[in-house]
This record gives C-alpha cells, sequence and structure tokens, in this order.
C-alpha cells in the first residue's frame, strides 16, 4: 500500500513537492494486500528550505519598476505596468504557475510600451533568480502543451543559470487591442537574460494573435511551476552533475 502526505502531488514517474518543508522516509513492507515494495510516509523530522520569496526595485531613466515573487503563492496578482494587456499576461503567470505576484510599474509610456514591457521582463526575471536562490532542491526542467481553442503552444524551460530564448510564435497580427505583439519576444528576452533560465516556445497551432500569445504565457506558467517544485529525492542537493547552477 502507498501511504502518502495529503501535501504530495504524485507523478507517474516522481514524487514532487511544493510546499517548503519535508522528509521522507521509505521502508519495506510485506502486506499481504501491499500493490508496491515500499511505503512512503512523511515524518515530523523537517527538510529546511529557505522561503522563496524575492522582490526586487529597478529604476532608469525610462522606468520604475518593482516586483515581489512568491514561488510557494497561492497565484495572487497585483499588477499595475501601465500596460492593460501585459497585466493581463501576468495574471496568467501567477494562477497557472501558483505563484504570487506584486509587479508595479512607471514608464514612458508617452513614447510607447516597450521600454516599460521589457523593463518589467527584466525586473521579474531578477526576482525569480533571487527567489530560486542556489536552486536547491528544484525538479528545474519543465515542460508543458498549453490548448486555447484553435492555439496550441509548447515550453520547455530549464532553470540552468544558462540564458538562451528559442522563440517560435507566428502571431499573425501587429496588436491586440494597443499592445504591440513584437514586445511578446522582448518581454521573453529580457525575462530568460536576468532569470538565467534556458526557455524554448514552440507554436503548433493558432490563428488569433491574443490566444496564441495567453496559451504561451499559460504554458509558460505551467513549465514554470513544474521546474520550481521541490522534488523530496534531492530536496538538499544542486540539480546538477556539477554541484552548482
Amino acid at each position: 500500500m502507498l501511504v502518502v502526505s495529503s501535501w504530495l502531488q504524485l507523478t507517474t514517474n516522481s514524487t514532487l513537492l511544493t510546499t517548503k518543508q519535508y522528509n521522507m522516509q521509505i521502508s519495506d513492507t510485506s502486506g499481504k494486500d501491499s500493490a508496491l515494495d515500499q511505503i512512503i510516509t512523511t515524518q515530523d523530522e523537517q527538510i529546511n528550505l529557505p522561503p522563496r520569496v524575492a522582490s526586487v526595485s529597478r529604476k532608469t531613466g525610462e522606468t520604475d519598476v518593482q516586483v515581489t515573487v512568491n514561488f510557494d503563492g497561492t497565484g495572487v496578482c497585483h499588477a499595475a505596468t501601465g500596460i492593460p494587456f501585459l497585466d493581463h499576461m501576468l495574471h496568467q503567470i501567477a494562477s497557472h504557475g501558483l505563484i504570487d505576484l506584486d509587479i508595479r510599474a512607471q514608464g514612458d509610456w508617452e513614447i510607447d510600451d516597450h521600454h516599460t514591457n521589457e523593463d518589467v521582463g527584466i525586473t521579474l526575471g531578477q526576482a525569480m533568480a533571487k527567489a530560486l536562490g542556489d536552486k536547491k532542491g528544484i525538479a528545474r526542467f519543465g515542460n508543458f502543451l498549453a490548448p486555447l481553442d484553435e492555439a496550441l503552444v509548447q515550453v520547455a524551460l530549464d532553470f540552468s543559470g544558462r540564458p538562451h530564448l528559442s522563440y517560435g510564435l507566428n502571431i499573425p497580427t501587429q496588436r491586440v487591442g494597443n499592445y504591440d505583439t513584437q514586445l511578446v519576444r522582448e518581454f521573453f528576452v529580457a525575462l530568460v537574460n536576468h532569470s538565467q533560465m534556458t526557455l524554448h516556445i514552440r507554436q503548433l497551432d493558432g490563428i488569433n494573435s491574443h490566444h496564441i500569445i495567453e496559451a504561451t504565457f499559460k504554458a509558460f506558467a505551467r513549465a514554470t511551476r513544474m521546474a520550481v517544485a521541490i522534488d523530496p529525492r534531492r530536496a538538499a542537493t544542486i540539480p546538477s552533475s556539477k554541484g552548482v547552477l
């Protein structure tokens, strides 16, 4: 028989923990009704992991951005960037990634949205990197395929410490509302460079610009949620054969 705490999330190949402190003990069982050779129980002993929360402020001659990230949140989002469509996408990251976000920005909107959009990506990336610290215990890799009506987008990512973006969106219109769709790529370029993640985005289908972009942010959120989950089998170690990320 398999006994697990209700805090655990079971997957086919591994067990991922999304809360902060766990210890897992594996012992043999010889019960006649057992379908497995192991019993997994949680114990009072704890693996102490630091809170995965970080705040970053960034002020330039063009923008003033404040970001707070909590990777162990519930999906609460406060976004006020002055760019309504970007705020909508940030809510997707929070809601589907179960990441609490507080993002505030002042920018030179009288020129256009480019500087604010990019600097939000930069500051969010910095906050993500700061919150993860040495990345001890995380699953590290994430992959998700998100449909949104006719649109289908795949995101694969790795908190590798090596920034790289492979961007494969084909957005058919120049704008969604007032939002310049070229800024989608600029946001992810900024985020990748400052979070130091490897990120691949692939569009498999889609003809509606809003659907394509929103499916991308939802897939990114779920892939991130997978990658930052704590793997109890290596909760005390950094997920790299080199011992550092």
